[in-house]
């Protein structure tokens, strides 16, 4: 009994200590923690031209703030503003709180494109303006892992690249994986969600949020995801991630232009694991390269056939980047090894994203693939890519040079270089034009050897209308609506007399994505006068096309057109075509065909080509972006029926 006694005065007593503890701390309430958003609002040619950065910094000044959340805003980069408060030629820097928006300081003119001015603003910012969660918000263009963001109009549209970025992170914060200074890093421009952008900032914030795909006009919705923090600054990044990706999802909707958008939030602290396992699978591919000298083609194709981003054609420029998920979903058969856990950890960083219905294969991340085997912009990918491995494989299988680190790879797997052999691609010196014959049902082929095959990334053909009294072709486009045999290198045509029109009026027309569901299209246009390509979409689903929108493509800065243009009843459309002479002695050159008015039915549809001669050629690519072409089948049409010549 007295040792029973003897423990219930001890458990008394320590009751009371804990008790006493409780009490003698202050009780942290998390919703008067502090916030402070550092906007870096790089204006370009999309407020010059547009507004959109007047049309954000409107929707964030319709939030009424709390007092412990703090908006710091440095304006630039762009020629004009249109509105009465942002002064052009100048770095400005205003602030936001709940005592009213004034600006605080004004700098001279510098290009936003640099390290030194986003150090400087950041420094500016966190002295000046700390707070218990900092996030920072990029707003501008975006060009993906080469090009980076904040495209300054001012200073020829020189941009900040991965690398630059994190230097002026490094200048201001001290930068820990483990302990990160910021909350949220966010990207309101086109194509940041990339591996490399997320592996740049593993050290500097929490959470990032950005897009694969380019984003439309409209951007984030500032009242929608400011409006949230505001009534609760209780939430942490991911939460705020979370609200600004369905902020944005009803925005794009409710313009609609929500069709072919995506965002994801990502768990930063989760990268570096999808990182490693990425590095794996790019030394898994180096191991099968050299096992089977045609690997690359199996890999190539396989991208090809996963969903991309930014315009991966001639006509709308190269993003080359494609949807990391898809991409190794596609070549899962081809890398076994290191596929699921790769999915897997992806999976785990992308703690939520949306996406429109015609980017339905989105995971969350975007990877790098050269679909122009560009060399010289490999050499400047290199320098931001987050995977040596896989930019060892690019370079071996783009180039055919086996460098230093690319041996060290074999050599590290007991493989002897000597026994490499060399990729497969096109030797032009020993091949005239594919020739074509006509099969016992009466079908346009090609057949193949086996070494060409091996060197084949895809096949495609281009279709053209011949006027032969004129000697005019009126070039019609590419797609890849083929009956193909990869195993016996037999390639038929699928001619069936029909092509898309607007309106009844032929376009050209190239496919850019083919997928289970849908196929995207790009179609070059005149809207009011100025170039643009429409975007289309053939949905198998619904079983009809829809025109989603028109956008200029990448310029030759690497620049994404963020504004996707509706069209209205009233637009003027002047559809283009590629003419040459039949004999084939003229370059192709861009006409303007048939000019027409948007009217409320506008629509896109295939329409019958009619009675004609009718020119196919099939065009073969390689993985160094060589062509090969086919002789031209001719397929004449009378009154409906098509008859091929022999």
């Amino acid at each position: 009994m007295k040792n029973r006694k003897t423990n219930l005065v001890l458990c008394i007593c320590m009751v009371s200590m804990i008790i006493i503890t409780l009490f003698s701390f202050e009780i942290v309430d998390a919703s008067e923690e502090s916030w402070a958003i550092y906007w870096y609002l790089c204006g370009s040619d999309l407020e010059s031209d547009y507004g959109a950065a007047t049309a954000d910094l409107m929707e964030l000044l319709e939030v009424d703030l709390p007092e412990n959340v703090t908006v710091v805003i440095e304006t630039g980069g762009a020629y004009s503003w249109q509105n009465e408060i942002v002064e052009a030629g100048y770095l400005e820097r205003y602030v936001y709180t709940q005592e009213g928006f004034w600006c605080a300081a004004q700098e001279e003119s510098a290009s936003m494109g640099d390290a030194e001015t986003l150090s400087d603003f950041l420094k500016f910012c966190h002295d000046n303006y700390p707070a218990d969660h900092e996030a920072v918000i990029f707003w501008d263009h975006g060009g993906g892992s080469v090009q980076g963001a904040v495209f300054d109009e001012m200073y020829d549209y020189d941009s900040l690249t991965l690398d630059e970025f994190h230097e002026a992170f490094a200048q201001v914060y001290d930068l820990s994986e483990q302990n990160p200074p910021l909350e949220l890093v966010g990207f309101d421009a086109c194509l940041m969600a990339t591996i490399d952008t997320a592996g740049r900032f593993t050290d500097v914030a929490r959470y990032l949020v950005a897009s694969e795909e380019m984003e439309p006009g409209c951007g984030w919705n500032y009242s929608g995801w400011m409006g949230a923090l505001a009534s609760d600054t209780a939430m942490d990044g991911s939460r705020l991630g979370t609200v600004i990706c369905d902020s944005y999802l009803e925005g794009c909707i409710e313009e609609g232009v929500g069709d072919e958008v995506t965002l994801s939030l990502i768990d930063l602290s989760l990268v570096p694991n999808l990182i490693e396992m990425y590095e794996r699978i790019g030394q898994e591919a180096i191991e099968h390269q050299y096992e089977d000298a045609a690997f690359y083609m199996e890999f190539s194709r396989a991208a090809m056939q996963a969903e991309n981003y930014g315009g991966n054609t001639d006509s709308s420029g190269y993003a080359n980047l494609v949807d990391l998920g898809d991409l190794i979903r596609q070549n899962s058969h081809n890398l076994p090894q290191y596929s699921e856990e790769l999915l897997n950890a992806l999976e785990s960083c992308v703690l939520y994203k949306i996406n429109g219905p015609y980017k339905r294969e989105s995971s969350g991340l975007s990877c790098y693939f050269s679909y122009n085997s560009d060399e010289e912009e490999l050499e400047q990918y290199a320098m931001q890519c987050v995977s040596s491995s896989f930019i060892e494989f690019y370079e071996y299988c783009l180039t055919g040079e086996v460098t230093e680190s690319f041996q060290e790879y074999l050599e590290s797997g007991n493989y002897t270089i000597a026994d490499l052999e060399e990729v497969p691609v096109f030797e032009f010196a020993d091949m005239d034009e594919i020739p074509v014959y006509i099969d016992e049902n009466g079908y346009a082929a090609i057949e193949l050897d086996e070494n060409t095959v091996n060197a084949l990334i895809g096949v495609y053909f281009q279709l053209a209308y011949m006027d032969e009294e004129d000697d005019i072709a009126i070039w019609l486009g590419s797609d890849n609506d083929l009956d193909v045999d990869w195993e016996n290198g037999i390639f038929r045509d699928n001619f069936r007399d029909v092509w898309g029109a607007i309106d009844g009026h032929l376009c050209y027309m190239e496919i850019v994505y083919e997928g289970e569901d849908y196929n995207l299209y790009l179609v070059p246009v005149l809207l009011n006068g100025t170039e643009y390509q429409l975007h289309v979409v053939y949905d198998y689903l619904e079983n009809k096309y829809e025109i989603l929108g028109a956008r200029r493509g990448l310029d030759d800065n690497g620049m994404s057109d963020r504004n996707l243009v509706k069209l209205r009843p009233g637009d003027q459309l002047t559809t283009l075509l590629y003419v040459s002479d039949i004999s084939g002695d003229d370059e192709f050159e861009l006409f303007e065909a048939e000019e027409f008015e948007v009217t409320e039915d506008t629509g896109f549809a295939e329409e019958d080509l009619g009675d004609g001669n009718f020119a196919m050629m099939f065009q073969l690519t390689d993985c160094r972006g060589n062509d090969l072409w086919s002789d031209v089948a001719v397929f004449n049409v009378e009154d409906g029926y098509i008859y091929v010549e022999e």
